[in-house]
Formats: C-alpha cells, structure tokens, sequence
C-alpha cells in the first residue's frame, strides 16, 4: 500500500478530525492555509477591486457601444483580444508541465504541479470572458455556438474561430479533470480532519474515495492516461489558437510558424506565471519547507529556455519575411521596428530575450528576489508581444489607404486589468479552499526517500 494509502486510513490519522499535532507536517502545514492572514485579505481586496474596476468598465462599453474603445477599420481586434490569447497562452503551459513531470517522475512535481493545473484552468476560464467581452452585443453570445435557432443559419465549420470553441472547451475539461483527479486523496485527508461546512464539501467532492487497495490500483491506473492526453492536446490546442491568425492572409500573419511560435510563447508566458504565484504561495502561507529554492532554480532553467526558442523564433519570423520576398511583408516588419509601435517591438525583445538570460547562473536562480523580477518582466513582455503581433499587422494591411494606428482606451484598459482581477481572485480562493501543495504526492515522496535510506542501510550492513 503506498503512502498515501496509508495516511487515509492507518492510525496516525482520526477518522474525525483528530488532533492536528498527530499529522503529518505537510499536512499540518495544509491545514494551516485555511486560516485567512491580513497578507491575503488585502491581496484579495485588491484583486476584487480590481474586478469589480473591469466589471463597470465592461458595463459602460455594452452600454454607449464600442465606439468607447480604440477600435477601429482596419484594427478590429485590439486590447482585448490580445488579453484573450495572453491568457490562453497562459492556461498551456500548467497541465503541460504538470503531466511531463509526471512522467518525468520528478519529485520537484509535488510542490509545484497542483498551482499549475489550478493556474491552468482559472486562466482559460478568464480568456474565454474575453471573446465575449469583445462582442458588441454580448447577450447574443450564444449565436457563436453551433445551435439550430430560428434563423435557420449555422456558423462557418471552416473557420479557425469556430474551431477555437471546441479547441478550448476541450482542453478546459481535460485540464479540470486533470485538477480533479489529482486532488481526489486530497480531498479525502481534508474531509477527515476538518470540520464545519468544509468538511461536507470535502466529503461530497471526494466521491467516498478512502485509499483502499483497489481504489488506489483504479486511480493510478486512470491518472497517467488524463497525463498523456493533456500533453499532445495543450500543443494542439494553442495551435489552433495561432490559426486565427495564420490562416488568413494579413502581412505578418499569413506564416506557417505560428503553430509553433504560440506553443513556443504559451510554455514561456505561463512558465513565468507559475514562478510569481509560487513565490506569492510560498511567501504568505509561510510554505518555504516544500516551496523551495530548487523548485525556483528548475522554473528559472525552463524560462531561460524557452527564451532561447522564442529569440530563434523571432530571427525566423525576420528571417522569412525578407526571405520570401513579398513587399507588403516586409513593410510590416520594418515598420514594426522603425514605426510609432517600435518602443514595444524593441521592449518585447528586451523583456523576452534578454531579461531571462541572466538565468544561465545558479546565483540568479536561487535568488528569489532576482528570479520573481525577471518572471514579472517576462509576463509584461509577452502580454505586448501579443499586442504587438495583433495590432501592427492590422494597421499596416496591403493597402495604404486604410492604414490606421490604434491605441487603446482608458475604458480599454480597465477591462483588460479587470481580467486580472478575475484571475488573481479566482486563484486566491482556489488555495484558500483547496491544497496548493499535493499532501498525497508528498508524503508518497517522503515515504520513497525513507525507503531508498533504508536500503542503503541494509547493503551497507551486508
């Protein structure tokens, strides 16, 4: 029986909420999360806040019409739907490198992998408001879906935009399956030792599960197979994403790199993510004994990394527009770095390419302080990287006649920061009511290593 088994059912653990002494450390230090700190109380009041900032901001656009915000002929995406793909970009890398670590067998996955996959599913469902957001008349959203209604009309199978509906909504059930399913021994613990209206919902979500010896054989029969299909659906799904652009023929998007460019720039953008809440984690539930500096040093090497792709990405994307020859082309990409957006393209480059390079060193991984910043410039970075693409292709089109810059809105503005009060609060109520740190995964970890000493001890005795 592994571990985890154990902890569910022998007899270090009541069976109704037992003194707290008689846990295990990690579990006394999930149990202590509960407890609401001023550190999250004020953390929370900012991001509702903020929230509720974009909620009245959305309420004035649905009301006098998006001729409030920058939008314009020939930018008819802007501010909004480059929050969208920023936080869809963010959503793919959680699941991703939850279940590749899985399979890795990484033990680094116990501390890190359960704020990923929540990271994941509270990102794309903070994206999909976005597209809704964006309607003129968002009340009729459902017109989008593919629904017999009375005006006898379906939507256009063969566009890309229509291929996102199901794209995300696959990905967004896989991912909270993935969540679930990994919380599930979780759950159980927290329905034993917690009493109040908790406990109930702990027991109900929980589905009875009590570490028995066949419940534990169908869960790690069941698990790895939700792992193995998050991994090829994350990178097909953001792929898709890419085609909403690539699949027309605007100069700057009209290019066969997309797919792997946004892949490329999801892992990056959500790496970075991953780093600024763990360390938001660690530093206000006091977790620093399984948040620990390693876990920083393993994100810092994968940031720098993906810095490395997405710098090779950026020179092919140059490369290819010279390359191939076509005028309007070109004169997208020139102007993208000699135009009025310049100050963003030359930032994008510097926050993206530059910034995480100081990650090579040990000494900047493990200095918190140092990695958290980079981390933070990064997300900025890649936030006016999605800018940048979306709205100089838009504004410099085929013909010159309908060129037009766009700068967003203070209505604009507002609404795109109320997405991250969405997601920030969202978050914040995800940690308080659920473990962020696996307990299941962590003693099984403990309980390995005991045994691994054990042995060493014995063919040292032999």
């Amino acid at each position: 029986m592994s571990a985890s088994s154990q902890t569910l059912s022998g007899p270090g653990t009541p069976s109704d909420g037992g003194a707290p002494g008689s846990a295990p450390p990690i579990e006394r230090d999930m149990l202590a999360t509960r407890r609401i700190t001023w550190r999250y109380a004020v953390g929370l009041f900012i991001a509702v806040a903020v929230m509720v900032l974009g909620g009245w901001a959305w309420g004035v656009m649905t009301r006098e019409g998006l001729g409030v915000t920058g939008l314009n002929s020939p930018v008819m995406w802007g501010s909004i739907i480059t929050t969208f793909v920023f936080f869809i970009g963010v959503s793919h890398s959680g699941t991703l490198v939850s279940a590749i670590l899985f399979f890795a067998r990484s033990p680094l996955r116990a501390s890190i992998g359960r704020s990923a996959e929540a990271m994941t599913v509270i990102a794309i469902m903070t994206g999909g408001l976005f597209p809704i957001v964006h309607l003129g008349r968002p009340w009729l959203f459902f017109w989008l879906l593919p629904l017999p209604n009375q005006r006898h009309l379906w939507i256009n199978f063969r566009s890309p935009l229509g291929w996102d509906v199901f794209a995300i909504c696959s990905y967004v059930t896989i991912s909270a399956l993935f969540l679930y399913m990994g919380m599930l021994p979780d759950l159980a613990i927290l329905a034993r030792r917690i009493s109040g209206w908790r406990r109930v919902l702990y027991r109900v979500l929980s589905l009875g599960f009590a570490g028995t010896e066949s419940e534990w054989a169908h869960y790690e029969r069941a698990y790895p197979i939700f792992a193995a299909v998050a991994i090829p659906l994350a990178v097909s799904v953001h792929s898709v994403v890419s085609w909403d652009f690539a699949m027309t023929l605007v100069p700057g998007w009209h290019s066969t790199i997309f797919a792997p460019y946004f892949v490329a720039g999801a892992i990056f953008s959500g790496i970075a993510m991953a780093i600024i809440l763990l360390a938001g984690i660690r530093s206000g539930f006091g977790l620093q004994a399984h948040i620990r500096r390693e876990h920083f040093s393993m994100l810092g090497r994968l940031l720098v990394a993906m810095s490395l792709v997405m710098t090779l990405v950026y020179a092919t994307e140059f490369f290819m527009a010279f390359y191939r020859g076509g005028a309007a082309e070109r004169e997208v990409f020139i102007w993208r770095i000699s135009g009025p957006y310049a100050p963003i393209f030359w930032g994008v480059v510097a926050c993206n390419s530059i910034v995480p390079l100081p990650c090579f060193w040990p000494r900047v991984r493990c200095n918190l302080p140092a990695i958290i910043s980079i981390a933070v410039l990064v997300t900025v970075g890649m936030w006016f990287e999605r800018f940048m693409f979306v709205v100089t292709s838009l504004a410099r089109g085929f013909s010159p006649v309908t060129w037009h810059n766009y700068r967003p809105t203070s209505i604009e503005v507002a609404i795109c920061l109320g997405g991250f009060g969405v997601f920030t609060t969202l978050f914040l109520l995800f940690i308080k009511l659920f473990p962020c740190v696996s307990v299941a995964e962590t003693l099984q970890g403990q309980a390995a290593t005991v045994a691994g000493d054990g042995d060493k001890e014995v063919r040292h005795a032999q």
